[in-house]
């Protein structure tokens, strides 16, 4: 049996390696990643590691329940960090319409990883992150994962989601991106779903387990 030589910062083949498509941003925010175990298992088309090794303030866990994870506690009982979490409610602050007041505090973003019917269990079983001040955003964007079935029209992926809020924030002055780095940041995205696509047009019979 012939197996394919990887990379194992991307996790992708070596004759598909995104790396070099990566150019790291530093942040004044923190991220942290919160990847479902479903997420990590096709980890190779997914995008929230290509999000984490694109940001070097950041962090990505794998898990469901974090309410014991000792890193996201210490995080979040850190008096310095204003800690939030992306997620779309009623009691969201939408920061396209409200800026987030953080003072001097170091401002800490989770993100979900999953598909919408996976985010909710995380949040539901992970009891440490239910205090948090929930955030979300507004957009006009169509997601450029092609080969994704999106729940609906607006739904964006990890990396496109983690840019508009970069956006956002460089908007309301708590971040300070060069437009460079903002214009490339999804150029690993691109790529991805460019090999993907490639790969689907000479395979037209292939289906992964997950429709992707």
């Amino acid at each position: 049996m012939n197996y394919r030589e990887m990379c194992y910062d991307c996790n992708r083949p070596q004759s598909s390696c995104l790396c070099k498509d990566i150019t790291p941003i530093k942040t004044n925010t923190k991220f942290v990643i919160l990847m479902h175990p479903k997420e990590f298992k096709y980890i190779k088309n997914n995008t929230g590691r290509l999000t984490y090794l694109s940001l070097k303030n950041s962090e990505l866990f794998v898990g469901i329940d974090f309410s014991k994870h000792r890193k996201v506690n210490s995080l979040i009982h850190d008096e310095k960090n204003y800690c939030t979490i992306l997620y779309p409610s009623k009691e969201s602050i939408c920061i396209n319409k409200e800026a987030l007041d953080i003072g001097n505090k170091q401002l800490v973003v989770f993100i979900i990883d999953a598909t919408w019917d996976s985010a909710k269990p995380i949040l539901r079983r992970s009891k440490n992150l239910h205090n948090l001040s929930k955030i979300s955003f507004t957009h006009t964007k169509t997601s450029a994962y092609q080969f994704k079935r999106q729940p609906f029209d607006e739904a964006l992926s990890t990396m496109e989601s983690t840019l508009c809020v970069l956006e956002i924030l460089e908007n309301q002055g708590i971040e300070s991106i060069s437009k460079p780095a903002l214009s490339t940041f999804l150029n690993p995205f691109e790529k991805m779903v460019k090999f993907q696509m490639e790969f689907k047009s000479a395979n037209p019979r292939y289906r992964s387990d997950d429709g992707r």
